[in-house]
């Protein structure tokens, strides 16, 4: 199980109703690539909420604005309009170098290719968002950290002598080291094998449960978002359904109708 920290979670609240029970709020957010006649518009007037503590999947057809979603929310990318709320802060008020410092030390990412650093150790990877934001490293945190994911005993190695399965875990307990608010995953089990990919989602549901981390993901697949707690669909960059409890079977035909519709 999970136990490297703890951390009390605000009570939980409907999807998206109470401002004050969500960690990310995107309000009125478009987000346009190019100008004039061939500006695309990737987001369009997107308002929403994701809950705190819960574990959300971002779904919706190719196109449809999950990606640029999931960029606007963690602050990699800013919305050409409207506001994108994290823990209370604006990030549109946050200046390019107070942003960077933002993301490093309240945002958790994990991402399909792992962007590990190769010439760096399975510990030292964990820990580079601590040693770039300039605080000491608590080797307790990082012993429970490793242990809570499965590494005891891999921490000298480096990324090219790991599995796949392995170096996802060392993006995940390197997003954990942090405490961050919100973890955003991008299709994390896009690059793994069926089995390798339930352990990894089992492990991002523990984060939920066990640590009350708020974790975000992008994905393609119904079989991952059915371990979420809801799902959000887009479409043509909105907003279009959200689905609660989904099963594999609900995610698969709501995607169908949305394929269809387009």
């Amino acid at each position: 199980m999970l136990g490297a920290h703890s951390r009390q979670a605000p009570p939980g609240a409907p999807f998206g109703i109470d401002p004050s029970a969500t960690a990310v709020r995107l309000t009125e957010v478009t987000k346009k690539y190019g100008r004039g006649s061939s500006a695309v518009v990737a987001l369009d007037d997107v308002s929403t909420g994701i809950a705190v503590g819960g574990f959300t999947a971002v779904m919706g057809p190719s196109g449809s604005g999950k990606s640029t979603f999931l960029h606007c929310a963690a602050g990699l990318d800013r919305p050409t309009s409207g506001t994108v709320r994290l823990g209370g802060q604006d990030l549109g008020e946050l200046d390019e170098r107070r942003l960077t410092r933002f993301r490093r030390t309240r945002i958790g990412f994990v991402f399909q290719a792992f962007n590990l650093l190769p010439s760096l150790t399975v510990e030292q990877n964990i820990t580079l968002p601590l040693r770039l934001a300039g605080e000491g490293t608590d080797h307790d945190s990082v012993r429970g950290v490793t242990a809570a994911v499965g590494l005891v005993g891999l921490l000298g190695r480096r990324p090219s002598e790991l599995s796949g399965g392995q170096q996802q875990r060392v993006a995940i307990a390197r997003a954990l080291i942090t405490r961050p608010e919100v973890i955003f995953a991008d299709e994390p089990t896009g690059a793994l094998d069926p089995d390798t990919a339930d352990d990894i989602l089992g492990l991002l549901r523990q984060a939920v449960t066990d640590l009350h981390q708020t974790v975000v993901m992008v994905t393609h697949d119904p079989v991952a978002a059915q371990r979420t707690d809801q799902v959000v669909f887009l479409a043509d960059g909105r907003v279009v359904r959200r689905v609660d409890a989904p099963s594999a079977a609900q995610v698969k035909s709501v995607m169908t109708e949305l394929r269809r519709t387009r």
